[in-house]
């Protein structure tokens, strides 16, 4: 009998493995925040299937999600990724890419890491959340309103507080497994 999982999850392979595997486990590398903060903004208004499905050619287009390249991107790369139909060829989330990779540097300037930054909405714990169904999951916190409100004031752009409460969750900053799926237990 498989193991119980959040009904999210469905039964399409790739989302699977990301709920298994990704999905709220506490991420602290820098590149790797900066893609799902990237995705997630991506995301915005798409299924997160979409993303996943897509989320290598991402991975190629943004060079690899390093901050510091991606920040140089210029004219002739928004060209490129806007047309590469292996991404979401949207040019206001494109060009909020690269902004957001460079309000990323001067974070690691001021803070030392995007990770330090990012955890400090949750006082570098992941919030443990015992939710029993989908309806009892928000859409955003006062933890991801402080969040987006912080990163906006810092030049960020696609971080509204759903966007960012979303990120929380796939970073495992906080825990929103329903108790009954098995990957809560393990995460908490």
């Amino acid at each position: 009998m498989p193991p119980k999982r959040c009904q999210w999850a469905g039964t399409d392979p790739l989302y699977v493995a990301y709920h298994d595997k990704e999905w709220g486990v506490p991420v602290h590398d820098d590149r790797a925040l900066f893609e799902f903060l990237i995705l997630e903004g991506m995301q915005a208004g798409l299924s997160w299937i979409t993303i996943l499905r897509k989320r290598e050619n991402f991975r190629c287009a943004f060079a690899g999600f390093d901050a510091e390249k991606v920040a140089r991107f210029g004219k002739r790369d928004i060209a490129r990724l806007m047309a590469d139909a292996g991404i979401v060829r949207n040019e206001l989330k494109v060009l909020a890419a690269v902004a957001n990779a460079k309000a990323v540097l001067q974070v690691r300037d001021e803070l030392g890491s995007l990770n330090k930054y990012l955890w400090q909405f949750v006082d570098g714990v992941p919030v443990i959340n015992r939710r029993r169904s989908l309806k009892e999951v928000p859409a955003s916190t006062p933890q991801s309103d402080a969040m987006s409100r912080d990163l906006k004031a810092r030049g960020f752009k696609f971080v509204g507080s759903t966007i960012c409460y979303a990120h929380m969750q796939a970073t495992g900053m906080v825990n929103d497994h329903l108790t009954s799926c098995f990957r809560h237990r393990e995460l908490a």
